[in-house]
């Protein structure tokens, strides 16, 4: 979520920092819901992420980010070489990221969405399909559960592009908004759950050094 929309933050309390891997090279966090990734524009903003991650290892920087109300896992350079090096493993797609979400209604099967996007800038920070003007996004989805009783289903999502809020409106472009989504939500999604329902809940990439293959699981919480 962009700060344009927000006039107030209201970050979770910092229970420390949920490492799920370091080195001396990287370190992989799990962020929670509502915490910003970077520190957001002007005061009251200043808490995220980074900054949390700053005060145990000061030389952490940011590699990518997480929408503020994305949670899962974050990856983290330790010093600028290293920032730089894992940078370019995003911009050369040997990065895989995989997320979990909870949808309305009842998806199934599997498929790939590639229907390019652009910002809505009379109503930014929004996104919109655009057929002729977008920019190229990519995204596979496969479903995992249904629940008859909620009413919504369980679906893992592969990004192959990294366009802004491009899981949330592919899945709305679907017509199964993620839960939660207070942009994309139908109002009977928005109320549904207490989050934006999407964690990132796995990474791989070859370790900057050695090249051996990380593979990190982290759990949605949903």
């Amino acid at each position: 979520m962009s700060l344009h929309t927000l006039d107030h933050y209201n970050p979770p309390p910092d229970e420390g920092l949920q490492l799920l891997y370091a080195d001396d090279t990287l370190l992989l966090v799990d962020k929670p819901s509502g915490l910003l990734s970077v520190p957001g524009r002007g005061a009251g903003f200043d808490d995220c992420l980074i900054a949390r991650a700053q005060r145990q290892y000061p030389e952490a920087l940011i590699v990518h980010r997480l929408d503020m109300a994305t949670s899962g896992i974050l990856l983290l350079a330790r010093g600028p070489v290293m920032q730089r090096v894992l940078s370019l493993q995003f911009a050369s797609r040997a990065v895989r990221k995989t997320y979990t979400a909870l949808v309305e209604g009842k998806l199934t099967g599997e498929g790939r969405s590639t229907l390019p996007l652009i910002c809505d800038w009379p109503n930014r920070p929004r996104q919109i399909v655009d057929l002729r003007l977008g920019k190229r996004a990519c995204t596979d989805w496969q479903a995992l559960h249904y629940d008859a009783a909620k009413a919504c289903s369980r679906v893992a999502l592969q990004p192959h592009t990294g366009r802004t809020h491009q899981l949330r409106v592919h899945m709305q472009a679907l017509g199964h908004p993620i839960l939660g989504d207070g942009l994309y939500a139908t109002a009977a999604g928005l109320a549904a759950a207490p989050r934006l329902m999407l964690h990132a809940s796995r990474l791989q990439l070859p370790h900057p050094l050695s090249g051996e293959l990380l593979d990190i699981h982290c759990p949605a919480p949903f």
